[in-house]
């Protein structure tokens, strides 16, 4: 069994906590639970789980909070559980980087289909090539500054990026040379939601270009795959 995916499911219920603990174990999973953020950490401090199954509304620090702390430190799939149906709390969810969203009360299968769903993501992207851990990252002409999110030009002049073409231009960086199809590069950027179809990432791809290529007519840095996806063409130097 220790083969098996390990799930942490947090919220402070512990009938929802119990009832979803057993369901999932039944599946064939191996199961932890949590009540709090801070029993989060504990278990996150013995080995990170596969995915996270975490509610929003808790007392104390909400599920949202936690997961914008997550985010600042790791990569963990996140499947938020919400008694608020409101768009709002959704999309703020999956701007924080949540991997998927389920309204209470829900059928436990569903979530069984969205956990698979996660994993089968998670385990098709390729690994980070070359994970981004230096301030500044060198590429054609350009130098991402990665803190401000700034790309800055040959002539020193600063171009803000939006969250969205920062984490498009991240994945690139982190996986040179690979064509990346637009499913991974949905997950590596905003994780798969009910709003996001593949055209998404050819208008995010079509932005970015916009900023970095020369003639994004006809791009040299991000090259199309047809059938496949994009690739990052250009050489990539840390300083």
């Amino acid at each position: 069994m220790q083969s098996a995916p390990h799930i942490v499911v947090v919220d402070d219920h512990g009938d929802i906590r119990d009832l979803v603990g057993k369901y999932l174990a039944q599946q064939g999973y191996r199961i932890s639970v949590a009540e709090s953020g801070t029993a989060l950490r504990r278990i996150l401090e013995r080995g990170a789980p596969d995915p996270i199954v975490l509610d929003v509304m808790m007392p104390g620090e909400d599920g949202l909070s936690v997961c914008r702390q997550l985010r600042s430190t790791m990569q963990l799939p996140i499947i938020f559980l919400t008694a608020m149906a409101d768009d709002t709390d959704r999309i703020i969810g999956l701007e924080l980087g949540a991997d998927d969203y389920l309204t209470k009360p829900f059928n436990p299968r569903e979530l069984l289909a969205r956990i698979r769903a996660v994993l089968r993501r998670v385990n098709s992207l390729p690994p980070n090539r070359e994970a981004i851990k230096a301030k500044t990252v060198q590429f054609d002409h350009w130098q991402l500054d990665v803190g401000r999110r700034e790309l800055i030009g040959g002539d020193g002049v600063g171009i803000a990026l939006s969250t969205a073409e920062f984490r498009l231009l991240k994945a690139f960086l982190e996986h040179p040379g690979l064509v990346l199809s637009r499913d991974q590069l949905l997950d590596l950027t905003a994780g798969r939601s009910a709003d996001c179809f593949d055209r998404s990432i050819d208008n995010q791809v079509s932005r970015l270009r916009k900023k970095i290529e020369l003639d994004p007519k006809n791009p040299a840095i991000i090259k199309t795959h047809w059938g496949g996806g994009y690739s990052f063409s250009a050489e990539i130097a840390s300083a």
